[in-house]
């Protein structure tokens, strides 16, 4: 891989300048590809932003940037988009700063002032190798700063025209994913956590992971197979269990669909009485879990409450130290607290529904049940 330093005067950069918001941002004479498609949004704070353009004004030198330069001959942004468009976008007048008291944007600017900010040299490191070396780099480079995520990262491998169409729908701020399954999805489109799980689901349901699915999907010209599958995850939410509730967000519904999603036998009347009497069992610790367990009946969804130690060391002073179901003593520790009558048939987390059990017995019997 070839490496070289460059200092590349803002005005250069600056020449061509052009945010077409989707369609990516420019500049550098129409050949710099600020926004890449693995690249996030602009997420730079005002403050930020303005630091950037204070750096410049005072001369003082701004940390070094990485274009990667492609067979072409154009180039991308690898780091460093964040200042690359804070320097753009104050050098087009579309924010003013704080210069000497005063708010001021670039035309406001004397002319010795304006020549200076465009005078001023970029530290830019360009590199060119193959695809793995280059993400290899990105890699390295990423580890100080606004650090990208997993996803951002998986981006800048399978970039493509099925990618593009991708974020259009899961990774724009107010994108069609967040209209329809805000409510129910944790983290922020900007920073790819809606492209990712809405991947994750559907490569689940493949059998494959998320590299493979958007490996196997990257040459595609649109991304419907995937649109179409979340809307799908969406509406059977909705239907399923229509009455929304805050412990429903966050939870890893494309699993869930992709197991359940063909059933005929869920009612959502019946499933919404359940969820009311689960939501008011003290037993139950994770509320979350509850839709879940009624998918699964798998109790464990629930974190069903234990006994407290008092109540067990009562049982187990009342059993003469011995397990209620072998009969043979054992010290404390090694012995388990255990519902007598089943909460899954109505026992309660109580003293008098407490049985202390050996392992091996305890074991058996939760088997049992």
């Amino acid at each position: 891989m070839k490496i070289e330093l460059h200092e590349i005067p803002v005005r250069d950069v600056v020449n061509g300048y052009k945010d077409s918001a989707e369609n990516g941002v420019v500049g550098y004479g129409g050949k710099l590809n600020i926004r890449p498609a693995y690249q996030r949004e602009f997420i730079y704070k005002e403050q930020q932003r303005n630091e950037v353009i204070h750096t410049v004004i005072r001369n003082f030198p701004l940390n070094v940037m990485y274009w990667v330069k492609s067979d072409n001959g154009d180039y991308e942004v690898l780091d460093g988009q964040q200042r690359t468009i804070s320097i753009c976008q104050y050098a087009t007048n579309e924010f003013s700063v704080v210069i000497d008291g005063m708010p001021r944007k670039f035309g406001n600017l004397t002319d010795a002032e304006r020549e200076q900010i465009l005078d001023y040299p970029l530290m830019i490191y360009i590199c060119e190798g193959t695809d793995r070396e280059k993400l290899d780099w990105f890699k390295i480079i990423n580890i100080a700063g606004e650090q990208l995520t997993a996803q951002e990262l998986r981006n800048a491998v399978y970039t493509g025209e099925w990618l593009t169409e991708a974020k259009k729908y899961f990774s724009k701020t107010g994108c069609p994913a967040h209209k329809i399954a805000s409510s129910y999805l944790n983290g922020s489109a900007i920073r790819q956590d809606y492209l990712e799980t809405a991947i994750k689901w559907i490569a689940a349901r493949d059998g494959i992971g998320i590299e493979d699915y958007m490996s196997q999907h990257q040459h595609d010209t649109n991304c419907n197979e995937l649109w179409l599958y979340f809307q799908s995850v969406v509406s059977w939410i909705k239907a399923t269990f229509p009455k929304f509730r805050k412990e429903m967000k966050g939870l890893q519904w494309g699993l869930m669909y992709n197991e359940n999603g063909n059933r005929t036998d869920l009612d959502p009347k019946m499933l919404e009485i359940e969820v009311q009497r689960l939501m008011g069992d003290d037993d139950v610790s994770r509320r979350a879990g509850i839709y879940e367990y009624l998918l699964t009946h798998d109790e464990r969804k629930l974190s069903i409450r234990d006994f407290d130690r008092r109540d067990k060391l009562v049982a187990y002073e009342r059993q003469g130290h011995k397990c209620a179901i072998c009969g043979e003593s054992f010290e404390f520790e090694q012995m388990h607290g255990d519902h007598i009558k089943p909460w899954s048939k109505g026992g309660k987390t109580t003293l008098d529904n407490c049985q202390m059990l050996c392992r091996d017995c305890n074991l058996k019997k939760g088997a049992q049940e």
